[in-house]
């Protein structure tokens, strides 16, 4: 929930004010096999006033994923006509799919004041920290505890070849080498203390004191 600027501000010098008097983006990323998808339901739950952004995916639904909910599931003629037309933040391909962040959704809840909460691959995480965006960024990047827990989480899917799961694990190597690029490390060793450190990240996020136009 945004924070009230005349409350937080009653203290502070003009030409400064906190992070969360406007809408912030929380930014939730991730090998595959990390947990992204249970912690950001998690928080979800917790926070009715935090907005998901439905990534676009050429890929296919996994069982239990919704239309909509958990994704928009868009043909790749559909996803490069939206690529043509710049309707995404960012977009990424990843193990042949591709994956987008839809520009207007995000953009316009921000603008509300209202904090977002994506989900996106590392490489597009990155793509979005590198477009010098106006509004508060912040970027988590989530580990299982261990590599053999990230094997077996991504075995267990049930889902995969071998051929996919060593594809998955060789991507998951490079991925983890981008951690010096984010804000925060989150391990994901117990879905309940995930999201509690998730959610004392945004809310640190909120009260953070930064400079604003007098």
């Amino acid at each position: 929930m945004p924070l009230s600027a005349e409350r937080h501000n009653e203290f502070l010098p003009q030409g400064w004010t906190v992070q969360g008097t406007q809408g912030v983006a929380l930014v939730v990323t991730g090998p595959s096999g990390a947990g992204k998808s249970s912690v950001i339901d998690e928080l979800l739950r917790r926070d009715s006033d935090l907005a998901f952004s439905v990534s676009a995916t050429t890929r296919a639904p996994r069982p239990g994923e919704v239309d909509g909910r958990d994704y928009s599931f868009v043909d790749p003629e559909k996803f490069a006509e939206m690529v043509e037309a710049g309707e995404f933040l960012e977009w990424a391909t990843y193990q042949g799919n591709s994956y987008g962040t839809p520009r207007t959704e995000v953009e316009g809840r921000l603008a509300q004041g209202q904090d977002v909460l994506l989900n996106v691959e590392v490489q597009g995480a990155l793509a979005i920290a590198e477009l010098g965006l106006t509004f508060p960024l912040v970027l988590v990047f989530l580990v299982p505890p261990t590599r053999e827990e990230l094997v077996r989480r991504v075995r267990g899917r049930g889902t995969e070849t071998q051929a996919s799961l060593d594809a998955r694990m060789a991507i998951a190597e490079q991925e983890v080498l981008e951690i010096p690029s984010f804000h925060y490390l989150v391990v994901n060793d117990d879905l309940e203390h995930a999201a509690d450190h998730v959610q004392a990240v945004l809310a640190a996020e909120r009260s953070r004191i930064i400079p604003c136009s007098a």
